[in-house]
């Protein structure tokens, strides 16, 4: 579908062959994520159950495929998705549903991008730490270990003691006695020793996890000095702009409720015209800066949502569960790539997103780009406040480990 677009740009085979094979492409998808990939999923799922039969799993798959068909048909209620002409098994009606979650999805993801990368690569958030800190944090962590080992070495020996003072007795008269004998000075020393030693781990997991905080900020602070640091400094940079103008524009679209009419290209080379009075030929800078803008976006949006992913899953994925997390994947792309290219259409100038909207018929594109500013600002914000909130570092004081 990414082609196609291409081809509308560039004018790349007839305008009725492309018209079919923009209805070829998105049946295809829809089909693929409306039916072939969940009745997969449903059925990994099932099959992984042992206890299940054969015949089972087959009925239950129909029935979980059955659920989440009429959950995908009832996102439409609340939303002003599509006009009610149209009937139930159409394009557009799958389009309409399937890009509500898609478009959450690139929301979510652009939002935790746009605030992230910057973070990650600006030099301006790498806190300083010397080499002084982290052996300090090294020495506590090893006192800690230390002195937990020789706690629980004290609770192995009093329970020793214990049982060696106290030989075995009849259950029911070992019950009796525990319940009379409770309180004894040997078991108040262990219950002691206990509280000892689950603070003492508390306090084992902080000081870790803060030298492991130093250690990693130590890292990026060499490689910030590199080449390839400060070249991803200076695009961090752009990129905090970029996330801040991206806040504000969202916060005055939904405020005002203001959906753009004009894609950037156009915009720019009006400006550039009209304003700046250069002399250039619109039609053919057009034509081809919207090429070249269109390839960076697609680019872009599938290695970032292909890394944002991979990272995702890399973590939680097993032996038993790949399976799943790959067609998982799978109806998260298929989902992702029809919301593209319904908010891609913005991006084009009005004569090349013609066919898009013949093709997607009656659609409310306003309101998938409303829906796109809403979560996209409540993403960034979210990744703000857990960011802001994880820079706070965890204080270990010294008359802990007295």
């Amino acid at each position: 579908m990414f082609e196609l677009i291409i081809f509308e740009i560039i004018d790349v085979l007839e305008s009725s062959s492309r018209y079919f094979h923009w209805r070829l492409g998105l049946t295809l998808l829809l089909f693929m994520t409306t039916a072939v990939i969940p009745i997969y999923i449903c059925y990994s799922v099932i099959h992984s159950i042992s206890f299940f039969s054969d015949k089972w799993v087959r009925i239950l798959t129909t029935f979980c495929w059955f659920i989440f068909i009429y959950g995908l048909w009832r996102i439409g209620d609340p939303f002003p998705l599509l006009s009610a002409s149209h009937g139930i098994f159409t394009i557009e009606q799958g389009v309409s549903r399937i890009s509500v979650i898609g478009v959450t999805v690139m929301a979510i993801l652009s939002g935790f991008g746009a605030v992230n990368y910057p973070y990650t690569s600006m030099a301006y958030f790498i806190k300083p730490v010397s080499r002084n800190d982290i052996i300090c944090f090294e020495r506590r962590l090893a006192l800690t270990v230390e002195m937990l080992s020789a706690k629980k070495r004290k609770i192995a020996m009093a329970i020793y003691n214990h049982n060696k003072l106290n030989p075995a007795k009849p259950r029911i008269w070992d019950m009796l006695a525990s319940a009379v004998h409770r309180n004894t000075n040997n078991g108040e020393e262990i219950n002691q020793l206990k509280q000892e030693v689950y603070g003492l781990e508390e306090l084992l997991r902080s000081v870790f996890l803060e030298l492991s905080s130093l250690k990693n900020m130590e890292e990026r602070q060499r490689w910030s000095q590199t080449l390839k640091g400060k070249y991803f400094n200076v695009l961090g940079h752009f990129f905090s702009v970029y996330c801040v103008y991206k806040i504000f524009m969202c916060c005055i679209n939904i405020i005002f409720d203001r959906v753009g009419r004009k894609d950037p290209v156009t915009r720019g080379l009006e400006i550039a015209i009209h304003w700046c009075g250069f002399n250039i030929d619109f039609a053919f800078w057009n034509q081809h800066i919207s090429f070249l803008l269109v390839g960076c976006i697609v680019i872009t949006s599938i290695r970032g949502l292909l890394l944002t992913l991979t990272k995702f899953f890399y973590r939680i994925s097993s032996s038993k569960s790949s399976n799943i997390i790959v067609l998982i994947l799978g109806q998260i792309m298929g989902m992702y790539f029809c919301s593209s290219v319904l908010l891609m259409r913005m991006n084009m100038p009005a004569e090349y997103r013609v066919i898009i909207t013949e093709v997607l018929g009656n659609l409310h594109f306003n309101f998938y780009h409303r829906w796109f500013d809403v979560i996209f600002l409540v993403s960034a914000l979210t990744t703000i406040i857990v960011l802001y909130l994880s820079r706070k570092p965890v204080r270990v004081d010294d008359s802990d480990l007295n």
